[in-house]
């Protein structure tokens, strides 16, 4: 599978004292380089909770920092489908690359819940499709 990329630039919002980014900021990347790979397969994630009464969340994560980013650099954040650990969740791998350096490596997994009782749920087959078999662009 290809991996969807996300621009970002570091605002000064995103930084410490330093102008380097806070850590905690990388998930915050991540979480919106997901939203919009998503986006990206005609998925919004508030449609799909109206339409379904389904939401993505966030059941574990894992960081490893690299290199710092800094204030004003332009950033590649990436999102790649790893595997599908069980019917209810996804594994994803992430990265912020500053051009060919890898600045943060993540490897998040999501759950899928019923949004009325947050109890996890199976991912329908239509959406299990769209994820693991994305339209060609």
């Amino acid at each position: 599978m290809s991996s969807f990329v996300w621009p970002v630039r570091v605002y000064w919002e995103d930084t410490d004292a330093g102008g380097v980014v806070f850590y905690a900021n990388y998930l915050k990347y991540f979480e919106r380089a997901r939203t919009e790979w998503l986006r990206s397969l005609g998925l919004s994630q508030e449609r799909l909770r109206l339409d379904t009464g389904l939401l993505f969340v966030v059941a574990d994560t894992s960081v490893r920092y690299r290199q710092p980013a800094r204030l004003d650099d332009a950033l590649d954040v990436t999102c790649e489908l790893r595997e599908r650990p069980g019917r209810a969740s996804l594994l994803l791998d992430q990265q912020v690359r500053r051009g060919d350096a890898v600045l943060a490596e993540g490897r998040i997994r999501v759950g899928c819940v019923d949004a009325a009782r947050f109890a996890p749920c199976r991912l329908p087959d239509d959406l299990l499709e769209t994820l693991m078999n994305p339209p060609r662009a």
